[in-house]
């Protein structure tokens, strides 16, 4: 079984240690949550019962849970508030509502400029963009690779705007972090534990898509991977599961984010662009995801989506965007969240 030491509030520092220092004796992994009313230590990867009575002897300890969740550092149970972290001046979880936009590939510098300028103006604080891209036929575009991130780390520069791209493979993960401020593992590698274990070493925030046929713990377990590399800047992302229907490309499960907000400390994005696969269904699915209670939302905007490289019938114009931003806006304040903007 895997513990929670929870620490007294009067706990000193000394304290905290000395349990860290035991939870690595019994060979144990420790992993040490600070919260503002409370300090907890996971005991992580422990088969002995004796080990519970041993913490709850040591001083400053207040009591002692069995985490019960197959998902260890990714539960309630081990961190009770919602994470929210920054990056990039964005405040990302809690009460924060941000929105992620720009073009599905990266295909130029002008277009990507003109569109980075275009969502920043509406409001989005990250810029997406993807250097490369999986497609399920070898023959479609692949995305520009170095170039790409190349010309998505000028366009957050000169916008001044975290970005976001995705990796696909362990081997580039290094590369890809040099140039984006946020990692993103794809619903087609949320299975490729080597990908996360990669992605979890880095020091750069992760974003993980369910896969379409995933479940919701499954989806945890993906997080836990990166989490138990000791990177806690994780997001998760809803971006819609295969069902019977075929109205839409894929079915967005918007009763996924209240039930990760239940079991999870972790911000949860919606991707209604990947779920619809059809721009006129973008907009009430993302306000959809908002009411719902999610951190955010990815959408994908082009200025002539009937040009664009990758995606294009799914791609927000410009004008739409703004005003989508606009209801965004109200949703958030009447269910009292907080639509973080470009400063």
């Amino acid at each position: 079984m895997d513990l929670i030491v929870v620490m007294k509030s009067t706990a000193a520092d000394e304290d905290v240690r000395r349990v860290v220092d035991r939870v690595a004796q019994l060979g144990l992994t420790p992993h040490l949550s600070k919260g503002e009313y409370r300090t907890i230590v996971g005991a992580i990867g422990d088969r002995s019962p004796e080990a519970q009575e041993q913490f709850e002897q040591l001083a400053g300890v207040d009591h002692v849970l069995v985490i019960t969740q197959p998902y260890k550092l990714a539960s309630r149970e081990f961190h009770e508030a919602d994470t929210v972290f920054e990056v990039g001046g964005v405040k990302v979880g809690g009460p924060y509502v941000n929105i992620i936009a720009g073009p599905c590939a990266v295909e130029g510098r002008e277009v990507l400029l003109d569109v980075g300028r275009c969502v920043k103006e509406a409001g989005a604080t990250i810029l997406r963009g993807g250097a490369f891209k999986p497609r399920s036929s070898p023959y479609a575009f692949q995305g520009l690779g170095r170039e790409g991130l190349e010309l998505l780390r000028e366009a957050g520069r000169a916008l001044e705007m975290p970005t976001i791209t995705e990796v696909l493979d362990p081997r580039d993960v290094e590369m890809v972090a040099e140039y984006a401020d946020i990692l993103q593992i794809g619903a087609r590698n949320m299975h490729n534990y080597n990908l996360l274990i990669e992605a979890g070493r880095t020091n750069k925030p992760v974003l993980i898509k369910r896969g379409w046929a995933a479940s919701i713990n499954e989806l945890l377990l993906a997080a836990e991977y990166v989490l138990s590399k000791g990177n806690h800047r994780v997001m998760l992302c809803e971006r819609g599961i295969r069902t019977f229907a075929d109205e839409t490309r894929f079915t967005l499960d918007v009763s996924a984010v209240p039930v990760i907000h239940e079991r999870s400390h972790l911000p949860i994005f919606v991707d209604p662009s990947h779920a619809a696969g059809k721009r006129d269904l973008v907009p009430p699915l993302a306000l959809a995801g908002i009411a719902a209670g999610a951190a955010g939302a990815i959408i994908e905007v082009h200025s002539s989506p009937g040009r664009a490289l990758c995606d294009g019938p799914q791609a927000v114009m410009p004008d739409r965007f703004r005003s989508l931003m606009g209801q965004i806006r109200q949703i958030s304040e009447t269910i009292g969240r907080r639509l973080q903007t470009p400063a």
